[in-house]
C-alpha cells in the first residue's frame, strides 16, 4: 500500500510521458509489411496478396508458421528476416512501410512500381528517434522518485520487485547452459539441415505442429467474423478451461472484446465491477489464426485482471505481484489455444515437447530481454546521445549478446536480430517479463498438471499483489528458477532421442 505514495510527479509530466508513449503506438501500429508484394530475385511473390503484418509480431509468427510448409516454406522464412534485418538497420525503404504502393525485393533492397525500379528513401533513423523520445520522457520521472531513480531501477526494483542483476544471473544461467546445444542439435536432426539464426523462433514443439495455418485461419475467421462474436464466445472458453457456467459468465461480464489496429492488447479496470477490454486485431475476412492466438493469450490477461480485482480482499492487493506473473497465466491460456477450437495435440508425448517449447521460447527472449536491458543501461550512460547514435548503439549492443549466447547454436556472426522487437520502441523495459513469464508459467503448469485449471488459478489468483517469491512459494512450493525447466529439458532429450 506504501508503493502507492512513492512519489509525486507534475501533471505536466504524466501528460508528456502519454503523449510519447501514444505517439510511439501510433507508430508501430501501423507499421505493417504487405507481404503479397514482397518479390524474390527471379520476381516471384512467395506471399498472398492480402497478406499485411505488423512488425515484429506479425512478421515473427509469420516465419514460425512456415516451419509447417515442406515447400517453399524456407525461403519464406530467408525473406522475411532479411524484411527484419532492414527494419533494424534503417534501410527499409519508407515507400513499403504501411504501403502496397510499391513491390520489393528486400534481399537487393529494389523496390518497383509498374514493374520499373524506382528511387528509394530509406527510413534511416526514425525507429530510434522515437526509441529515444521514450527515454527522455521517462527520465523525467528521475527528479520524482527518490527510492527508484531510474527507469531500469524502477522497472525491476519497483515493478517487477526482483533485482535487475538477480534477473540478469537467471538468464545468462539457462542461455548458457550446456542444454542449449543439446537442444539445438536436436530441432537441426528434426529440420534436416543446419541452424540459421532465424531458427531462434523454431516452433515446432509446440502442439500444433503439422498443422497448415491456412486450415487454422480457415477455422478461425468462421469461428470469429467479428469483435462480437469472440465476445459471445469468452464464457464457452472459461467453461472448456474448467470454470463452472455461472462464474464463467460472472467474470465475462466485466470482459469486453475491441477490433484493435495493434496486434493485441488487454486492458484491465481500475476499480471493481468496471469492464476490462480485450483489444485484437480482427480483418475485414474474420479474425486470422495469429490473431486468434494473441486474442487467447490476451484473454488469460483479462481474466486475471477481472478475478485479482474483484475477489482479493483488499482493493489494494489487487493483481498479481508484477507483470511477469500476468505473463505467466497469459502463456497458460495462450498454449491452450488449439485444445478451445477443439482440435487434439498430435504431439503424443505432451510434457516433454511442452518443456523443449518452453526452453527454445526462454532461450529466445532472454537474448531479447538482455539487449533491451543493455541499451537502457547505454542510454543513462550517454543521455545526450542522438537517434543516429542510439541506432548504432543497440546494433552493437545486439551483436555482442548474439555473438556471445547464440553465434555458436544459430550461426550468423554479428547478427543484429535480437534488436527486432518492437516492445523495445512501443514498451519501454517490458521484454524482461517475458521470460519471468516463461519461468513462472512452467512452474505454475507442473503444479496444476492432473488438477482442476480454474480451482488452481483461483486459489493462486486471490493472493493478491504479494512479493514475488512469496507468491510463488504458496503458489507452487518454491521460488521463481530455471531449475525445473532445466531438468525437465533434459529429460525430455532423454526420452525423445530414444
Amino acid at each position: 500500500m506504501g508503493d502507492r505514495f512513492i512519489s509525486r510527479v507534475p501533471a505536466a509530466v504524466q501528460q508528456h510521458i502519454s503523449v510519447t508513449t501514444t505517439e510511439a503506438d501510433a507508430y508501430i501500429s501501423d507499421y505493417n509489411i504487405y507481404m503479397g508484394n514482397l518479390r524474390n530475385d527471379a520476381g516471384e511473390q512467395l506471399f498472398p496478396d492480402n497478406m499485411k503484418l505488423i512488425t515484429h509480431w506479425g512478421l515473427r509468427d509469420e516465419l514460425k508458421s512456415n516451419y509447417a510448409d515442406r515447400e517453399r516454406g524456407l525461403e519464406k522464412q530467408r525473406m522475411i528476416y532479411r524484411v527484419m534485418q532492414r527494419i533494424i538497420d534503417q534501410t527499409i525503404p519508407r515507400e513499403v512501410i504501411n504501403s502496397g504502393t510499391h513491390t520489393w525485393n528486400p534481399v537487393t533492397n529494389e523496390i518497383f512500381e509498374s514493374g520499373n525500379a524506382v528511387a528509394t528513401t530509406p527510413e534511416d533513423i526514425r525507429r530510434y528517434e522515437v526509441f529515444l523520445s521514450n527515454f527522455h520522457a521517462r527520465r523525467q520521472l528521475d527528479a520524482y522518485s527518490p527510492h527508484y531513480p531510474t527507469e531500469l531501477v524502477r522497472a525491476f526494483d519497483g515493478t517487477m520487485e526482483i533485482p535487475q542483476k538477480d534477473v540478469e544471473e537467471l538468464f545468462k544461467r539457462l542461455i548458457s547452459s550446456p542444454q542449449v546445444k543439446e537442444v539445438a542439435s536436436f530441432i537441426a536432426s528434426r529440420l534436416g539441415r543446419e541452424l540459421e539464426p532465424f531458427d531462434i523462433w523454431y516452433n515446432g514443439f509446440k502442439a500444433g505442429e503439422g498443422i497448415p495455418e491456412e486450415e487454422l485461419t480457415a477455422l478461425t475467421a468462421q469461428k470469429y467474423p467479428n469483435a462480437a462474436a469472440l465476445e459471445k464466445d469468452l464464457p464457452n472458453i472459461l467453461v472448456k478451461l474448467g470454470w463452472s457456467a455461472a462464474k464463467a459468465e460472472d467474470i465475462c461480464t466485466l470482459i469486453t472484446v475491441d477490433a484493435s489496429r495493434g496486434a493485441g492488447h488487454a486492458w484491465g479496470a481500475a476499480m471493481r465491477n468496471d469492464e476490462a477490454h480485450l483489444r485484437t486485431r480482427i480483418g475485414e475476412g474474420g479474425m486470422d489464426y495469429k490473431g486468434y492466438n494473441i486474442a487467447v493469450h490476451e484473454f488469460g490477461h483479462n481474466v486475471e485482471q477481472t478475478i485479482t480485482m474483484n475477489d482479493v480482499d483488499y482493493y489494494s492487493l489487487n493483481g498479481v505481484p508484477n507483470t511477469s506473473f500476468t505473463e505467466a497465466v497469459a502463456f497458460l491460456f495462450q498454449k491452450r489455444d488449439l485444445e478451445l477450437l477443439g482440435l487434439k495435440n498430435p504431439n503424443p508425448e505432451d510434457a516433454y515437447y511442452e518443456a523443449l517449447d518452453v526452453f527454445c521460447s526462454s532461450y529466445e527472449i532472454m537474448g531479447v530481454s538482455l539487449v533491451d536491458m543493455q541499451v537502457w543501461e547505454w542510454l543513462y550512460a550517454h543521455p545526450d546521445a542522438t537517434a543516429a547514435q542510439l541506432k548504432e548503439a543497440v546494433i552493437a549492443i545486439a551483436r555482442e549478446v548474439w555473438n556471445s549466447y547464440y553465434a555458436g547454436v544459430l550461426g550468423g556472426k554479428d547478427e543484429t536480430l535480437l534488436g527486432i522487437y518492437s516492445h523495445m520502441i512501443d514498451y519501454p523495459l517490458y521484454l524482461p517479463n517475458y521470460p519471468m513469464g516463461h519461468l513462472i508459467n512452467f512452474q505454475i503448469e507442473q503444479q496444476v498438471r492432473g488438477k482442476n485449471l480454474a480451482e488452481e488459478m483461483n486459489r493462486m489468483y486471490r493472493q493478491g499483489s504479494i512479493i514475488p517469491q512469496l507468491w510463488m512459494k504458496k503458489a507452487v512450493g518454491s521460488p521463481i528458477s530455471i531449475e525445473a525447466l532445466l531438468t525437465a529439458t533434459n529429460e525430455a532429450l532423454e526420452a525423445l532421442k530414444q
